[in-house]
């Protein structure tokens, strides 16, 4: 089960909205009634930390099982002046804008993680609850939102572990909404049906289950630590890069659409090197997207580069989905 709720942070209503999910999200979890009210409440906290000092922006609420261990977490965004001073802001009292000041404090003592990166660009702050520790060696992270004012997404990602392999899928319904919603859902279902595969015999099933549905774009990238190797296979309009300490490799998606004529399923196998960090997208993200700007940022946590590269480079007339996979 994979929970994910996106609410735009542009009023106070809006911040009681995004505690609501944060609840809801817990509860279908299946934390304690205390986890479930902390959780809301970092919700809440970062959220207004959002509208007050970035001026607006969006909290991604996310939820899953590890096993039987449930995980929540919460991504905040926001395009605001940043934080200039992280040591004081991190100490209760302290605030800029005549509040209380317990926002960050209480978050840090909540949330089993907690990252915060901040800029001139603005802030990111990614949370954590849950109740069992990370296994495998990869640290994995996804972020899908649907077109503005749209209620179901058309991009959808999903992950499995295979033996060594961690597989990943990017999906994109063609257009936006329901039927595109439908169709990515599909080919979800079947690529958990057949991770045991290849990534090209995967999309096979995939096209041929698609045949009754709009279609869809999608990619599948197989990471394997042992062998430090990936294998990628694409369709359509979805990206993947591996950077590199000094390289970056981007992968090819062949032209189609999985579901109507049939594609080009071809896999490429590029090395995995120490340190490297993996990045699949729609193409609601812009294609010439440049992390180099961010200092440090691939040092950061997976959910921390994924939530950058969706606010500062996503396209606004449709669904948006970014994974991003790097050695924990």
């Amino acid at each position: 089960m994979t929970l994910s709720t996106n609410v735009p942070i542009t009023d106070a209503t809006s911040v009681g909205e995004a505690r609501r999910a944060g609840m809801a999200t817990a509860e279908r979890l299946g934390f304690s009634e205390a986890r479930c009210g902390e959780f809301a409440l970092l919700a809440s906290e970062v959220s207004r930390n959002v509208l007050l000092h970035g001026g607006g922006g969006q909290t991604i609420i996310q939820g899953k099982k590890n096993g039987n261990a449930p995980v929540a977490q919460i991504l905040a965004l926001d395009k605001g002046p940043g934080i200039r001073n992280m040591t004081k802001a991190m100490h209760d009292g302290y605030s800029t804008a005549g509040t209380m000041g317990a926002g960050l404090g209480a978050m840090k003592r909540i949330a089993d993680s907690l990252e915060i990166f901040s800029g001139e660009r603005g802030t990111v702050v990614f949370m954590e609850v849950n109740e069992g520790k990370s296994c495998g060696e990869l640290q994995l992270a996804g972020l899908a939102v649907p077109y503005p004012g749209e209620f179901f997404c058309g991009d959808a990602w999903t992950c499995v572990q295979h033996g060594n392999r961690t597989l990943v899928m990017l999906v994109d319904g063609l257009g936006h909404g329901r039927d595109a919603s439908e169709a990515a859902n599909e080919a979800i279902q079947v690529f958990q049906k057949h991770a045991e595969r290849g990534p090209a015999q995967i999309l096979s099933y995939v096209h041929d289950a698609l045949k009754k549905t709009r279609g869809a774009a999608a990619g599948i990238a197989a990471v394997d630590p042992a062998e430090k190797c990936v294998t990628y296979c694409g369709v359509g309009n979805t990206a993947c890069v591996v950077l590199g300490h000094d390289s970056s490799r981007s992968l090819v998606s062949h032209n189609g659409t999985l579901g109507a004529a049939t594609p080009r399923l071809q896999e490429f196998r590029v090395e995995w090197p120490a340190g490297a960090v993996l990045i699949m997208h729609s193409d609601g993200l812009q294609s010439r997207w440049d992390i180099s700007p961010y200092p440090g940022i691939l040092g950061r946590h997976a959910a921390v580069i994924a939530g950058v590269l969706l606010r500062d480079f996503r396209r606004q007339r449709d669904d948006a989905s970014v994974v991003v996979v790097k050695a924990s």
